[in-house]
């Protein structure tokens, strides 16, 4: 048996334990415990969250807003769903069946090998789940860091006094990494995951970045200001006439909010098909995406097949945090957006 070690520590965030559990309480402590419009968080039964996955320099104040918002209160199990940026993957894939745990700076994350053997069984010709292997599991940053938030926040609920590290009644990780699905493929995985995500003891941690702008992420779609009526009119800012050219109705980084709102508006109205109708139309490059559009299905899924479902926001989501690494002026700058919700299930 083996653990995935935590590649990331100590170029994408510090690998001193003590320096990144004040780090990321500190984070959260800035974070208000109640939220205009949301009311005291968390809210009770908020058991799914998107949060970002950058160099915590960049994402982790952001990331706590949803964090924050988490309800662990009957957590037996935690879902971890990330995209894969570097390893061609058309459907999705679970950890080595070799792994046991996944290391941080904090202490071992132990995995639910019983859940992740189910999922296994689970594989059929349409929904097939592929085996990760552990280079491309240590060289993905998606999932992993989510892994020192987690591991923090459980760290305070479950450790017993007398251990100094992650204690055997920790909630046990379940990591998939979503790979380039098609809308079929989401609603098929979504469908599947639909009886877990009802499960009271389950948690579902969503990891996605928002909107990459700019030359080097091949994106530079911008909304004039006459283009209020919808992405339709919106141009790609890519030829050379572009490059001297001022941008200031409006400037780029507000067309990128706006571009960004209506991602993050779709989510919230909870339709999976009309979500992936405005990342057709923006071309937004919401590398998360995928792993949302799985989640977004297995909540249409249970609302299916539960009454009030959807009624005083249950089974939505809510945005509550949205951030960027710099406010883009020209086409030659460009930026990463963060975005933070919860939902209540």
């Amino acid at each position: 048996m083996t653990t995935r070690e935590a590649s990331h520590a100590g170029s994408w965030y510090t690998d001193d334990g003590p320096t990144l559990s004040r780090q990321l309480q500190t984070w959260l402590d800035a974070v208000p415990s109640s939220i205009p419009g949301v009311g005291p968080i968390p809210q009770p039964g908020a058991r799914v969250i998107i949060a970002p996955h950058a160099g915590y320099s960049y994402s982790g104040p952001a990331a706590a807003w949803a964090y924050k918002c988490l309800d662990l209160s009957k957590c037996k199990r935690i879902f971890l769903l990330g995209p894969s940026h570097h390893l061609h993957l058309p459907a999705c894939a679970l950890p080595s069946p070799t792994l046991t745990s996944y290391s941080t700076p904090l202490g071992p994350l132990p995995l639910d090998t019983s859940t992740l053997s189910a999922l296994r069984s689970t594989t059929t010709t349409t929904t097939a789940f592929a085996t990760l292997p552990l280079p491309a599991d240590e060289a993905e940053h998606s999932l992993e860091m989510h892994l020192p938030y987690i591991h923090h926040l459980l760290s305070s609920q479950w450790r017993s006094p007398s251990s100094s590290s992650s204690p055997s009644s920790f909630p046990l990780l379940v990591p998939i990494l979503v790979g380039s699905t098609s809308a079929s493929a989401e609603k098929r995985y979504g469908r599947l995951l639909a009886p877990y995500l009802a499960d009271e003891e389950n948690v579902f941690i969503v990891s996605s970045d928002f909107c990459h702008w700019g030359r080097r992420f091949d994106y530079t779609f911008y909304l004039p200001s006459a283009a209020a009526s919808g992405p339709d009119q919106g141009v790609s800012l890519t030829s050379k006439k572009h490059r001297n050219q001022q941008f200031t109705d409006p400037p780029i980084h507000e067309s990128i909010e706006k571009v960004d709102r209506m991602c993050m508006d779709a989510v919230e109205e909870g339709g999976h098909e009309g979500f992936l109708d405005v990342l057709r139309k923006t071309g937004n490059t919401v590398c998360g995406r995928h792993p949302i559009g799985v989640v977004m299905a297995a909540l249409e899924t249970l609302k299916e097949g539960r009454e009030g479902e959807g009624k005083g926001g249950r089974g939505k989501f809510r945005f509550v945090r949205y951030e960027r690494s710099s406010l883009v002026q020209g086409v030659e700058d460009s930026s990463v957006s963060y975005a933070s919700a919860f939902a209540v299930v």
